[in-house]
């Protein structure tokens, strides 16, 4: 149920030989993705649980999701472009669906991150299902 952009990202990882040009990639990615406006980074759109300084806001466009995202460390970043590459624009009703764990292991992350990283990821995935649930009609 992986989104166009996200298959994009699986399809460069498996054409990369090696973790140390996929992490690379990972980085680049994340300096892609547009900043967050720092009037944002507030206590209400922080991850709890991310080693490093996380936030996340969600919000819906058209019926679509989408979320806006920003980390202190550029690797952190790139989770989170991974993550939009992941879930952004998809049908809100879709992103609980999304097998995020089975998806991101197609990349490799859950192997070659540490159990920080990997806790923040987790964490941020949470952050998005726990939002969309909550935007489900009763």
């Amino acid at each position: 149920m992986a989104t166009p952009a996200f298959e994009d990202i699986a399809d460069t990882f498996e054409f990369l030989d090696n973790w140390e040009d996929r992490y690379r990639h990972v980085i680049e990615l994340g300096r892609a993705m547009p900043p967050m406006d720092p009037a944002l980074q507030v206590p209400a759109t922080k991850v709890e649980g991310c080693a490093s300084q996380v936030w996340i806001l969600p919000r819906v466009e058209n019926g679509r999701f989408d979320f806006q995202g920003d980390s202190d460390a550029m690797i952190v970043r790139g989770l989170i472009a991974v993550l939009h590459a992941l879930y952004a624009g998809l049908p809100v009703m879709d992103v609980p669906k999304v097998d995020a764990p089975a998806e991101l292991a197609r990349l490799g992350l859950d192997e070659h991150l540490s159990s920080q990283r990997s806790n923040g990821l987790r964490a941020m995935v949470g952050r998005i299902r726990d939002w969309t649930a909550a935007q489900q009609p009763a």
